[in-house]
């Protein structure tokens, strides 16, 4: 599990969209992000880039895997996991008491 952010949801959106409201004031795209990540105290602006992405991502203007599949797949992931575990554990299960048996 990763550590909590130090970012709410809500200031990661209004930040994103600062960038696309402010994105024709500026020469590029990194100058605007360059810019709302110093006006809003974001640490970094790869930041604000990383969550610029993330966002076109989710919205379905970038290809990539969307939030909702990541976090689906974490969650296959984990169970997939668990049951290796538990299939383990009735093997060890299986072959202990097959040799008590004998």
């Amino acid at each position: 599990m990763g550590r909590p952010s130090k970012y709410s949801q809500e200031f990661r959106e209004r930040a994103v969209r600062l960038v696309l409201e402010q994105r024709d004031e500026y020469p590029s795209e990194f100058e605007t992000i360059r810019s709302v990540a110093a006006k809003l105290g974001i640490g970094s602006p790869e930041t604000l880039r990383k969550w610029m992405r993330r966002s076109e991502i989710d919205s379905g203007s970038r290809p990539g895997m969307t939030t909702a599949e990541h976090e689906q797949v974490k969650a296959l992931k984990r169970e997939v996991a668990e049951l290796r575990r538990a299939n383990e554990i009735l093997k060890a299960a299986s072959t202990f008491f097959a040799s008590m048996s004998k």
